[in-house]
């Protein structure tokens, strides 16, 4: 419990990704956390700044990283005033992830001289808006590595899989015409409409967790202003998650993608894709990620495997046939006006971490 004082600290600096001078504190107390000893590789992307740490003088393959992410999504002012209650610590980024990256920068400080293989430590700050300019663009500059364990929420259970993104679009052509006279026009609003139906019968919406593809209808435009106007153009905006064993998905271009939604479509509907991100997946057999299952055992947790239903960092590893896994702290409220840690998951959490590291040795 050493670190709630830092995590309070931490917690009180307001890192959201308009604020870039926040984004850089939160990240030299990281550092400061750390201290010296290490060499530190300092990167700045989108203005996003990150950077790498580790023993030695130049950059190795690490057999660890330890990655997190220091950026939290947007709140008010009282949730950037960290407050217990019991065991919990309330906060915005209490559980996502700021006092898991604590932790990890703990560990890290105490073990990494002394473990026989590389290990480095991933700070990155930009995580909540994408992860392009952080993560990804180290690993672009050619930051490798063999395991890595990102600290997101998890209760010391293993996040071996998520579901990748797609950002999709349903765009009908119809022909205007006076509404009072309809034969004469062709609405676009409503072949959408037919369409968002036929891809929604494809993929139903969730009314309960299941794994698999999902699909939200988020918005439907046009650019029709008039009541007494048929609609001559409409867009349907589809927010589509995906696990890894959708080969629908996985593994296909945006092309292919747009092809499979357009066949879900009537005639006068085609589909476009705007973005695609990956889902992940770690060999649930791995020898590292068994023994970090063995590790949290031992500290009495079940160590279970979890699947994530939202995309994480590691879908940049799981590109590069890297295994990454999600292990972090307890707690609840994510992203909510109550986000708390368990704080009864801290000292758990940094024996599991301090004794899977010497379990590899």
């Amino acid at each position: 419990m050493d670190l709630l004082p830092l995590t309070e600290q931490l917690l009180g600096i307001r890192s959201t990704a308009d604020r870039p001078d926040d984004l850089r504190r939160a990240l030299d107390f990281v550092l400061d956390v750390v201290g010296p000893g290490f060499t530190v590789e300092r990167f700045d992307a989108g203005d996003k700044p990150s950077a790498l740490v580790y023993p030695g003088e130049r950059r190795p393959h690490f057999r660890v990283i330890f990655n997190a992410h220091l950026d939290v999504v947007p709140g008010v002012d009282e949730q950037f005033r960290p407050r217990r209650d019991g065991d919990r610590l309330i906060a915005r980024g209490a559980q996502d992830m700021k006092l898991s990256a604590l932790v990890l920068a703990s560990v890290f400080r105490d073990t990494a001289a002394r473990l026989p293989y590389p290990i480095g430590l991933q700070l990155v700050t930009d995580e909540e808006v994408g992860g392009r300019n952080g993560t990804l663009h180290q690993l672009e500059q050619g930051v490798t590595g063999s395991f890595v364990v990102i600290g997101e929420h998890s209760a010391l259970r293993v996040v071996a899989e998520s579901k990748g993104l797609i950002n999709a679009r349903l765009h009908a052509v119809g022909r205007a015409g006076h509404s009072a006279y309809q034969w004469l026009g062709d609405n676009a609003l409503l072949k959408v409409m037919r369409a968002v139906d036929g891809v929604l019968t494809a993929y139903p919406v969730a009314t309960r967790e299941e794994w698999r593809t999902t699909v939200n209808l988020a918005r439907i435009t046009s650019g029709n202003q008039a009541l007494n106007q048929v609609p001559a153009d409409a867009t349907a905006w589809l927010d589509v998650r995906f696990p890894p064993g959708d080969t629908d998905f996985t593994g296909r271009t945006r092309e292919e993608i747009a092809d499979h939604f357009t066949a879900l479509c009537p005639p006068g509907v085609t589909a476009a894709v705007d973005h695609v991100e990956p889902p992940h997946r770690a060999d649930p057999d791995g020898a590292d990620l068994l023994a970090l299952q063995r590790a949290a055992r031992a500290e009495g947790y079940s160590g279970d495997l979890l699947r994530k239903h939202g995309a994480a960092d590691s879908r940049f590893y799981f590109q590069r046939g890297i295994d990454a896994v999600i292990f972090g702290v307890g707690g609840d409220g994510q992203h909510g006006p109550d986000e708390y840690a368990d704080l009864t998951t801290v000292e758990p959490y940094r024996r599991a971490l301090t004794a899977f590291l010497e379990s590899l040795a």
